[in-house]
């Protein structure tokens, strides 16, 4: 039996494919790449106009037999891989695998998985794009000269098995110089001033800020300035001098891009970048949907471009309209900026279908996946309703010599709001008030506070800056995160992220000797290239040959002028089994206990983090923070396996009056309070 033979990278995309095209169509996945550079060398001749040398990747044996098997038995072989750089990459190494003219119609991309999207690809097959391929190219090459360069200098300086890539540097160098700015901030004081009262015959409180004197705004620096302003104003009547009426609109934002739902999955539900990709991947390649099978229910998640297809939008005003009612329905065009960097192949992430709402699959998807879905289908028929209008009210008192304001707002219409909320939607009411009236004043309030430090970047916050800086692009903001996590040089301090002391000390030999590789805007400027790449108006070897003269030149200077670190530190704590003093040492996982009598004495042990608290369990042990294999700290006995006391919450050195059981301390998103351990106690305070 004849048949046409389509290669896609995963198992779950070639289920849903498989589905869509019929008998006469075989589909198999390559499983990701298969073919690369080496791991344990180079692979790029640099004497030779950095040829890279790739390979067959070690347990692809399997898979490429299959392959050729499958293609040579095929009418026809199609290579639908991802419609992006990596994905054409792939597409041109199983070109290359199987033995199929570059010049061949063979390539197929679409951007949704979709009955219609997928037939229509295979209809119209292309030739393989060379010029996504050299911009592929051009990222692994310049990535494989830093990092497989820099890291043996590491290796030899500092410790083994430590790596410096391009964009993992630049990104760690932001948490960095971030964590610099905290170290130096100075805190300052300042008092705040609220004359709190309300209208004659209106029992809502006003609590209405000062201001200063009209047109002065004043700092209060400490509290004996403050007293003596409500020392002065005390016995003064309250007037309201100015009353401002407002109609105001809140626009709907655009659909997600990649690092916009990135950002928005761990602002809403803490996800991580890695987690996020991952579900947005599952959604993409297909859910078994009741009544459908395998449907992929939303549009390809890497993607710099907030373009939506005239059919989708079409289809989602069409949606608004009928399920919402046409006064949801946005009359007005909206006008699309996408960043100078973007590609425009690509549309924004949005549903396949939106008829398909979240209620209606959410039977058939997992928790996470139901809340990206969710997320991603709301912002999408957000986008095209009717901006939400609100009356915003401004207020103005005089009492004495000083202004102090008031403000409120009440919505009018919910517009988008019916559909994606963005934090609090709450009104702030505040009854009618007229200019000469008089406001009864209760008391003044004064608070004091402190001038914070720059807030750490969480994963959110990092990905946004790296998007608004050119640094990396959508389809690298996850994997930098992870790497520099995994490799030890950042940690996660619940949702922040810390450089650890061997991040500070990778920082600071890149800063000092690999200054250019570190540089923000020479690695946007990199990004840049790339793209002219792409666009068919730069050669990738060009970019290879200008960068390679001087950083050769950096690698010399660096191998010969950085003295070697010794991570090692000393303790008074003595080996239990030969009794010599064991050493602080870094290992991939951090600092832990080691011998100084090693290799004679091979003992080591962890390093305990004790909170201060007594096992409550066996009384023995002392609670010390722990964390899981996805690094998610918990609280253990220190007598562990003996021992097998746990909380995910914070125990306090103080035991519940009710039961008897420790006290925990519990945060969560909106309080904080302590609690009993023991399930079965309901106390709490």
């Amino acid at each position: 039996m004849s048949y046409n033979l389509v290669i896609v990278e995963s198992p779950a995309k070639a289920k849903t494919i498989e589905k869509f095209l019929g008998r006469n169509f075989k589909v198999l996945a390559s499983i990701g790449h298969i073919r690369d550079l080496p791991k344990s060398k180079m692979g790029v001749d640099i004497e030779h106009d950095f040829e890279p040398n790739y390979i067959n990747i070690r347990g692809k044996g399997d898979v490429i037999k299959e392959l050729k098997k499958q293609a040579k038995k095929a009418d026809r072989v199609y290579l639908a891989t991802d419609p992006d750089r990596e994905g054409e990459a792939i597409a041109w190494h199983l070109a290359y695998i199987l033995g199929i003219d570059e010049q061949e119609q063979c390539r197929v991309t679409f951007h949704e998985i979709t009955k219609d999207a997928v037939k229509n690809a295979v209809k119209n097959p292309m030739q393989i794009d060379l010029k996504l391929v050299d911009a592929q190219q051009a990222r692994r090459v310049l990535d494989r000269l830093v990092g497989y360069s820099i890291s043996p200098i590491l290796w030899r300086k500092v410790k083994k098995g430590l790596s410096a890539g391009r964009v993992q540097s630049v990104a760690t160098r932001l948490i960095c110089d971030r964590e610099k700015e905290i170290q130096a901030f100075i805190s300052k004081e300042y008092w705040k001033i609220f004359a709190n009262g309300h209208k004659t015959g209106d029992s809502n409180k006003l609590a209405m800020e000062f201001y200063g004197k009209p047109g002065d705004k004043m700092e209060l620096e400490n509290e004996a300035q403050t007293d003596a302003i409500i020392d002065s104003i005390k016995d003064a009547p309250c007037v309201v001098s100015k009353v401002e009426k407002k109609r105001k609109q809140r626009h709907p934002s655009l659909p997600f891009i990649t690092s916009s739902l990135q950002q928005e999955a761990s602002n809403r539900y803490g996800f991580t970048t890695k987690k996020t990709m991952m579900l947005a991947q599952q959604l993409y390649e297909g859910i078994n949907i009741k009544g459908r099978g395998t449907t992929g229910l939303i549009t390809y998640m890497r993607t710099d471009s907030t373009r939506i297809s005239d059919i989708a939008k079409a289809g989602c005003l069409s949606y608004i309209e009928e399920n919402l009612g046409p006064e949801y329905v946005n009359s007005t065009e909206k006008k699309v900026k996408n960043a100078k960097s973007a590609q425009d192949a690509h549309e924004a992430i949005r549903p396949t279908y939106v008829e398909l709402s979240p209620e209606v699959v959410e039977a058939n998807l997992s928790k996470d996946q139901y809340k990206l879905y969710e997320l991603i289908w709301m912002r999408f028929v957000a986008a095209f309703m009717a901006s939400a209008e609100y009356e915003s009210y401004s207020v103005e008192t005089t009492i004495g010599d000083y202004l102090f304001k008031l403000s409120g707002s009440k919505i009018v219409f919910d517009g988008f709001l019916k559909v994606y909320t963005i934090g609090k939607q709450a009104d702030r009411i505040i009854p009618e008030l007229e200019v000469g009236e008089t406001i009864n004043i209760s008391e003044f309030e004064k608070t004091q506070h402190f001038t914070q430090p720059p807030a750490r970047y969480t994963e959110a916050s990092l990905v946004k800056e790296m998007e608004e800086k050119g640094i990396g692009r959508p389809s690298t903001y996850a994997p930098t995160i992870t790497t520099i996590l995994s490799r030890g040089y950042v940690e996660k301090e619940k949702k922040s992220l810390k450089p650890t002391e061997l991040g500070f000390i990778i920082y600071e030999i890149m800063n000092d000797y690999f200054n250019t590789i570190v540089d923000i805007a020479f690695t946007a400027n990199m990004e840049q290239q790339f793209d002219h790449v792409e666009e068919g108006t730069q050669s990738w070897k060009e970019i290879i040959r200008v960068f390679y003269a001087p950083f050769e030149t950096m690698l010399k200077n660096a191998d010969e002028a950085i003295e070697k670190v010794d991570l090692t530190e000393e303790t008074d704590i003595p080996c239990e089994k030969c009794g010599k003093m064991m050493l602080i040492r870094h290992g991939r996982y951090g600092k832990f206990l080691a011998c100084s009598n090693y290799p004679e004495c091979d003992n080591t042990k962890p390093i305990l983090k004790k909170i201060g608290v007594k096992c409550p369990s066996c009384e023995n042990g002392d609670i010390i923070e722990r964390k899981t294999k996805k690094l998610k700290l918990f609280y253990g006995c220190s007598e562990f396996p003996a021992c097998h006391f746990v909380s995910w919450d914070l125990p306090i050195d103080k035991k519940c009056p009710k039961c008897g059981d420790i006290l925990v301390k519990k945060k969560t998103k909106k309080k904080e309070f302590i609690k009993c351990h023991n399930p079965n106690c309901d106390y709490t305070e």
